[in-house]
């Protein structure tokens, strides 16, 4: 796991690259990788490399990076982990000289013997650049969930990307002025949709794609081959999953838990305790706002730590701590997004634990339809079909829905969103309506941002093609709410904290293996069964307790006066986020 950085010059009249640039790109991730850095730059001057450590995998210097391969042909920077390197090594050890034991040089090993069709065969979370000194091309790659960021950026010279946004920034070249459409994208959705960032001078490499750059030019990014093996049998979901938790314990350091009191942290907990040979640590957050409350995670974690043997820690937060490490947290925050505290904040207890690789439940409700989104976005779209239908309601509604709106601002935009599956996912998840971000950003910004992010276009694009309602719900839960805002705030609140976490129910076998077997036994059993089957040990009351999310109880404590302002809903959090990256709002509006 690391933090990595380049910058590739494509125009061969342009200066070579300034290491003292690369130096500041790299070291502005330090969190990321606080156990070795790396930098190499290429004897002609193309190319330099850059990257910050984290070590998991072979922790011997032989897997410090940037990595070349055996002839010096190729050199490698790379972020994350490779599940199945070990199953590829012994597979590519005939014909590669393997130096480390790192899942790196199997990356690159596989790249060189099959080129992007091998990379298709990797399972778990990577974005890496690989350069080929005698074609002078650089290649940048990202895995199909998009688990792990990748960055980059274009000015007719130079190509150069990071891990990190602003670690681009950090370097000193990359400009900093702001993306209407990704303004706009995030007051839509509370995270900016990619491949936008919040600044027009940065795009993000988007999940499952790869992009050569060579002294020709950039080319755009295209799709990566995927392998279609998803190495267990089609419909059995149960067989997969915990395949899938398996796979995700490979590691050269102990692993923990992130434990709520939900199912799919007391499942991972649960396997995990199963197949490792020494129980892993759980982790759990308390909150003295919420104890007595069906909000306390604390009293049921504790009780399924009990029953499965865990070495159990909670970790209490103060609203005083909350509050004085407020900046810290907008510091870590790569982009704006309205999420990711809870993980910040739980991660830091991990790291005070001495924990380096945490696994987390991210990714469950979308695999096994737990989200009320599955009943709601379908139930939603037929209402407003419906309704549509009588004469004169579709222009008469947002007028009507004016004697009820209190508390529901969006509901004027039911009948103009709701009938398509994709309008009706915005309605669900989405934060402003289009026609109110005029009077947040001013007419210009806001026309030239909707017209780049248009919240019925991203609902689409993630559909491709899917109609049913519960595949469409799960194509846009995960398309859109889980590649976007979960899985990017995973990566920045942990990495923050110089942890790695691993997401093993977003696995792209398991996806393939589930979707292959038209996910019917979440939908006859419902997650609950999935759970009960493959954990029975599991005390009762998880299966009883009422579905709540991961929450930190930061609308009591941002009523704090020296937060400014006291009315602390999912809008207001975002107007007060565009403030700390920089953009006052024009007139803040209620909820």
């Amino acid at each position: 796991m690391c933090g990595i950085s380049g910058i590739f010059r494509y125009d061969p009249t342009a200066a070579p690259p300034e290491s003292a640039e690369a130096l500041r790109t790299r070291d502005a991730m330090t969190s990321r990788g606080p156990d070795g850095a790396g930098l190499w730059s290429d004897p002609s001057g193309h190319v330099v490399l850059g990257s910050r450590r984290l070590a998991i995998i072979d922790l011997s210097e032989a897997g410090l990076q940037p990595m070349a391969s055996v002839d010096g042909r190729y050199r490698i920077v790379f972020n994350g982990e490779i599940y199945n390197y070990a199953e590829l090594r012994a597979q590519l050890a005939h014909d590669y000289s393997f130096r480390s034991q790192s899942d790196t040089e199997v990356l690159l090993a596989l790249f060189i013997r099959e080129g992007l069709k091998g990379l298709g065969r990797l399972r778990g979370m990577f974005a890496f650049a690989i350069w080929d000194d005698r074609e002078c091309r650089l290649l940048l790659g990202r895995d199909p969930n998009g688990i792990k960021p990748l960055y980059y950026n274009t000015d007719g010279r130079y190509l150069r990307f990071a891990s990190q946004v602003k670690a681009l920034l950090a370097g000193g070249a990359v400009g900093a002025g702001m993306d209407p459409g990704g303004l706009c994208g995030f007051l839509l959705w509370g995270f900016v949709p990619e491949p936008s960032t919040i600044y027009s001078s940065v795009k993000a490499l988007p999940a499952g794609h790869f992009l050569w750059a060579g002294t020709e030019g950039v080319g755009r990014p295209q799709p990566l081959p995927y392998s279609s093996d998803t190495g267990a049998d089609a419909g059995d979901i149960l067989a997969a999953i915990e395949d899938s938790v398996t796979a995700h314990l490979v590691s050269d350091v102990p692993i923990a838990v992130f434990l709520s009191s939900g199912l799919d942290s007391a499942l991972l907990a649960a396997l995990a305790t199963r197949h490792l040979a020494t129980p892993p640590t759980t982790i759990t957050l308390r909150f003295r706002e919420f104890v007595n409350t069906t909000d306390d995670e604390g009293p049921l974690a504790a009780h399924v730590a009990r029953e499965i043997g865990t070495r159990h820690i909670e970790r209490w937060v103060s609203r005083e701590e909350f509050l004085g490490g407020w900046h810290d947290v907008i510091l870590a925050m790569d982009q704006p997004s309205i999420d990711g505290v809870n993980t910040y904040w739980i991660s830091k207890a991990a790291r005070e634990a001495g924990v380096k690789v945490a696994l987390s439940g991210l990714g469950g409700d979308e695999l096994l339809g737990g989200y009320p989104s599955f009943r709601q976005v379908p139930s939603w779209n037929r209402w407003a079909r419906r309704a549509a239908r009588v004469p004169g309601l579709a222009r008469a509604w947002p007028r009507i829905s004016r004697w009820f709106e209190r508390g529901r601002p969006k509901l004027k935009g039911l009948l103009r969103y709701g009938s398509t599956l994709e309008g009706a996912y915005f309605l669900r998840r989405g934060l402003f309506l289009p026609d109110e971000l005029p009077a947040v950003l001013g007419e210009d910004v806001a026309a030239a941002g909707l017209e780049a992010s248009d919240p019925e276009k991203t609902g689409r694009r993630a559909l491709a093609g899917a109609r049913n309602g519960w595949k469409a719900v799960h194509a846009l839960e995960t398309g859109v709410y889980l590649r976007n805002q979960l899985l990017r705030d995973s990566d920045w609140a942990s990495m923050a904290n110089s942890v790695e976490l691993r997401v093993p129910f977003v696995d792209a076998r398991l996806q393939l293996a589930a979707a292959a077997g038209d996910f019917g036994l979440p939908r006859r059993t419902g997650k609950r069964g999935v759970v009960r089957c493959l954990a029975p040990s599991l005390p009762a009351a998880i299966f009883k307790r009422r579905k709540t999310g991961f929450r930190v109880p930061v609308a009591a404590w941002l009523e704090e006066p020296s937060m400014g302002g006291h009315n602390t809903d999912s809008r207001v959090m975002a107007l007060r986020i565009l403030e700390a990256f920089g953009v006052a709002p024009r007139m803040p509006l209620r909820a």
